[in-house]
This record gives structure tokens, sequence and C-alpha cells, in this order.
């Protein structure tokens, strides 16, 4: 794609950039999303005790956040290969803050 603001994007990369801008809530939706299903499937499952059950589903989100910490990992590393996160974070540092004076 081109690098003019004008370029239609895709499905993937407006995804991409939207987890990119929201990692914490991403992986907050994740981790609400994996308990719940988790749950709604153990509670189907008659032959388990209701602690079993809130036990079981707790490490699926457990599993399931770590793997969602580590794509937004694999996304920041991404997002610093390519040189996108140079121009976001100056707009919110200043630079002349970080100057020696004498």
């Amino acid at each position: 794609m081109a690098d003019s603001g004008n370029a239609p994007k895709s499905s993937f990369e407006s995804i991409r950039e939207w987890v990119s801008d929201h990692k914490l809530r991403t992986v907050g939706c994740l981790w609400l999303s994996g308990i719940t299903g988790s749950i709604a499937y153990n509670w189907s499952q008659p032959a388990m005790k209701t602690s079993v059950k809130i036990i079981h589903a707790r490490l699926h989100a457990q599993a399931l956040t770590l793997a969602a910490l580590a794509g937004a990992a694999v996304v920041e590393y991404y997002d610093h290969k390519t040189g996108k996160t140079q121009d976001r974070y100056p707009k919110f540092i200043p630079l002349d803050a970080n100057t020696h004076k004498d």
C-alpha cells in the first residue's frame, strides 16, 4: 500500500491499527469473552462440581489472556520494526522535556 493518508485500508490493517491503539482493552475483552465462553461450556457438563467449573473457566481465561498479551507484544514489535510508533509517541512526549540543562 502507499504511504499516503488517502489510501483505503484493508480490514486486517484497520483491525491491526485498532488493536495497536487499544491493547489493554483488547486483552480485557478477550479475557471477559474467554471466561464467559468457558463458564457457558463448563455449565453444560453435568458431571462436574460447580467449584471445578469455575476453576476450569479461570484457567481457560488465563491461558487466553497470556495468548492475547503475547499477541499484543507481537503487534508492538511489528510497529517498532516498521517505524509506526515513531509517529505516535512524540505527540504525547514533548521533545524538550529530556534535554539536559547546565
